[in-house]
């Protein structure tokens, strides 16, 4: 395939060649930087990130999201963030196979990430899956992360609208989120709304949200019974609320974090864990063997400190 057909391709919204970009971008194949400096971002395109501790029900939630969306007749690319085993680096869980019912919709892509030991929840690569699929044909992108509790934050630099899911169950634990996802969501949504202390717990983080200094946007608290369907269609227009508003005064943050986050990830992109761990092995028999000594012969004498 050449290369302007190519792109062309992605442009049109073909599942293959959207595939195969994401593919070559995944693993650093030749072209693939050429690829994104190609990338056309005159489109906008909603960015969505659902995030939340386990057990809230996101992938439920983002099913019945797709369904509305589709519904109406929009098309939307999915990126499912895969926990990673931190001994072998591959992906543990497929996110496709939980959003089965969407598999042959023509409406909907779905690409699954591992974290590849990420601590926010979302893989490094992210970034760049992300911004494949925005130059694409898709009219909203869903971001599903890893329920990592509040270390899950990343997700707030990708997204133009956050979702944090929570469930009454964390009730007890409302301080806690005070201290963590509490700062990053533009739309909370309390799921399995039907379950016992679901109206307190709601109303109590709508007393939080008072603490939180003023801005353009009022954080809404959504209930969702994600399983039968309900409270989907307020979500969804608390996004579409959400978008202009992010458009014209988290824009500017957001592409410094993506910045801030492609530099970082080019520095690094010569070092790898399993060479790190080959290394260290062959160095840890030297009773002198000192960590920092170690880490400086990678320093980068061009970047200043």
């Amino acid at each position: 395939m050449k290369e302007n057909t190519f792109m062309d391709e992605i442009t049109k919204g073909n599942f293959r060649a959207i595939s195969r970009a994401i593919s070559l971008v995944e693993n650093e194949s030749e072209g693939s930087r050429e690829l994104l400096l190609k990338l056309d971002f005159s489109k906008k395109v909603p960015v969505i990130g659902i995030t939340g501790p386990p057990g809230a029900g996101k992938s439920t939630l983002v099913n019945m999201l797709i369904r509305h969306i589709t519904n109406a007749g929009k098309k939307v690319g999915i990126v499912a963030i895969d926990p990673t085993s931190p001994f072998n680096y591959g992906s543990l869980l497929g996110d496709r196979i939980r959003m089965v019912e969407h598999f042959n919709n023509d409406s909907v892509f779905i690409r699954s990430l591992a974290t590849r030991g990420s601590l926010g929840g979302l893989s490094t690569k992210t970034i760049e899956v992300v911004d494949i699929m925005k130059a694409a044909s898709f009219d909203y992108i869903l971001v599903e992360t890893v329920g990592v509790g509040q270390s899950e934050v990343e997700i707030v630099g990708l997204a133009d609208t956050t979702i944090v899911v929570l469930v009454p169950e964390a009730g007890d634990e409302i301080q806690t989120i005070k201290s963590g996802l509490m700062e990053i969501a533009d739309i909370f949504v309390v799921n399995k709304a039907d379950h016992i202390g679901a109206d307190e717990f709601a109303g109590n983080i709508k007393k939080l949200l008072h603490q939180r200094p003023q801005s353009n946007w009022s954080v809404p608290v959504v209930k969702t019974i994600a399983d039968k369907n309900e409270g989907i269609g307020e979500l969804f227009a608390h996004i579409e609320q959400h978008h202009p508003v992010s458009e014209n005064t988290k824009k500017p943050f957001l592409l410094v974090e993506k910045a801030f986050k492609l530099i970082q990830q080019n520095r690094m992109r010569n070092i790898r864990r399993a060479d790190l761990l080959k290394s260290i092995l062959a160095n840890l028999g030297n009773d002198n063997f000192n960590l920092y000594r170690f880490v400086k012969q990678f320093d980068n004498k061009e970047i200043e400190s």
